[in-house]
């Protein structure tokens, strides 16, 4: 072994530290981790088992589990079993534990009974952010992104892909009924040993056709005409690529720390009517009076951005063209001029479009605009292939107008949006390794998102701030 660094003989006697807080330095996260949890009444917020009972094997502190959690998923422990791993020879655990050493059923259990709380510690960790005067700028970026579920999506029917699948089996039967009619007109013991596997593969398909069948009537009675069958709320989402079955987490980050101020977790796949309640959450967690949030195009809905502006929030979301008239060489709806004082339009024929009537459509008001004098217009055939070319506006356009032109005004916003939203994705997925929860049903799902929205705050204010200014910060 010459010119090598050598290690010590496994036989030889070794002094270790007397103490288990000597093998921890000052400045390490897990004392974060303690003094947090230590600092929060555990009891008002909700977690079971704080009052011990007087009879009985005595239970393990809600802290204790509470630590043991928050520390797995700071270092991308999240299994269970893998906790109680940590527990029996990870020093680090041992001295946040106090050398306690629960089985992974304990562990698992805390999760699942304590799903509110855990939730409810989320919060008080933004009013902790709060007292420290992090959110100051007031501006909150929002988006959503998909995070698979345990079910997989084989294991995942829509009326579609129960459809598809009884065309598959009807044709393989056919094809096995074709070669079981020639396997007849063959010698009887050539047809015998040829017949029987493709009796039994019929026979087979006809019962995953029941199958089928049945799983159809459940989709059929189910309100969003999904069924999932390992993780019964998990439904299907389109993605990028070839879509998945999981779930859609909600979040809003702050823009200056890219702190997650709130999140929400929900099996609907859409973000179209997430804005205004993610938004109100958001204002209400930092305390806000006045409060701006950003959010991608994928949240455009003319009633949520209202209904942000009605709580006293100002929204800024781009609309997605999506008309498609310019590459049919047609006009747009900007090349049309609304003038407020007459209540009219003005065309690229400098003709005007006269109100003519109101009418209700999904709950908006809309006023329709046209002019009489489109049918001899010369750039008629520029305009429109109808009759006349008529222009909607909703009754509460002026907002949508004032928010696009703070847009135009202010283009990094956006670029602001991705850089600040995209981040705690991108580290959580990171974390979770194979990106999908481990837990199954909403309200589970929705304690396992927490757990990783606080340690990637933890993690980050520990980033901004260092580990001892932290702890003092906690302590004050």
């Amino acid at each position: 072994m010459k010119r090598f660094i050598e290690g010590e003989n496994r036989s030889q006697s070794t002094l270790f530290p007397e103490r288990l807080d000597d093998y921890i330095a000052e400045d390490n996260p897990v004392r974060v981790v303690d003094v947090f949890i230590d600092e929060l009444d555990l009891g008002h917020l909700g977690f079971h088992g704080v009052d011990p009972q007087a009879t009985g094997r005595p239970a393990y502190h809600p802290s204790t589990l509470l630590k043991l959690y928050v520390y797995g998923y700071l270092n991308r422990v999240q299994s269970s079993r893998r906790l109680e791993r940590e527990s029996q020879r990870n020093v680090e655990v041992m001295w946040l534990t106090g050398r306690l050493m629960p089985d992974f059923k304990t562990i698992a259990d805390f999760r699942k009974d304590n799903g509110k709380a855990i939730r409810a510690v989320c919060r008080e960790f933004v009013v902790l952010c709060r007292k420290l005067n992090l959110f100051s700028q007031a501006l909150v970026a929002i988006d959503g992104s998909k995070f698979k579920a345990v079910n997989n999506r084989d294991k995942n029917f829509t009326r579609a892909k129960i459809k598809r699948r009884l065309e598959h089996i009807e044709a393989s039967l056919d094809r096995y009924f074709e070669q079981l009619e020639r396997a007849d007109r063959e010698e009887r013991s050539v047809a015998e040993t040829n017949a029987m596997p493709l009796k039994s593969k019929i026979a087979t398909l006809k019962e995953e056709m029941q199958r089928l069948k049945k799983l159809e009537a459940q989709v059929q009675n189910a309100p969003d005409k999904q069924v999932s069958l390992t993780d019964p709320d998990a439904r299907s989402m389109k993605t990028r690529g070839n879509g998945i079955v999981g779930y859609n987490v909600q979040t809003a980050v702050d823009a200056e720390h890219h702190l997650i101020v709130t999140h929400e977790v929900s099996n609907t796949g859409s973000d179209r009517n997430q804005l205004s309640t993610m938004a109100k959450q958001a204002r209400d967690a930092i305390g806000a009076n006045d409060l701006a949030v950003v959010a991608d195009a994928g949240y455009f809905k003319s009633n949520e951005i209202l209904a942000c502006h009605q709580a006293g929030i100002t929204a800024f979301v781009p609309k997605m063209d999506t008309s498609g008239k310019r590459a049919k060489g047609l006009f747009e709806r900007k090349d049309f001029r609304y003038l407020p004082e007459a209540n009219e339009y003005r065309c690229p024929a400098n003709e005007v479009l006269k109100w003519r009537m109101t009418s209700e459509e999904a709950g908006l008001t809309l006023h329709r605009y046209w002019s009489s004098s489109c049918p001899t217009c010369s750039l008629k055939s520029q305009c429109t292939t109808g009759k006349e070319r008529r222009v909607t506006r909703w009754e509460h356009a002026a907002l949508l107008e004032t928010m696009q032109a703070g847009l135009d005004r202010d283009p990094e916003k956006m670029r602001m949006r991705r850089s600040t939203v995209e981040h705690p994705y991108g580290t959580i997925k990171a974390w979770m390794g194979a990106t999908h929860f481990l837990t199954k049903t909403l309200s589970r799902v929705s304690t396992e998102m927490s757990l990783h929205v606080l340690a990637y705050n933890l993690k980050r204010l520990m980033r901004i701030m260092g580990t001892g200014s932290l702890i003092q910060a906690i302590q004050a």
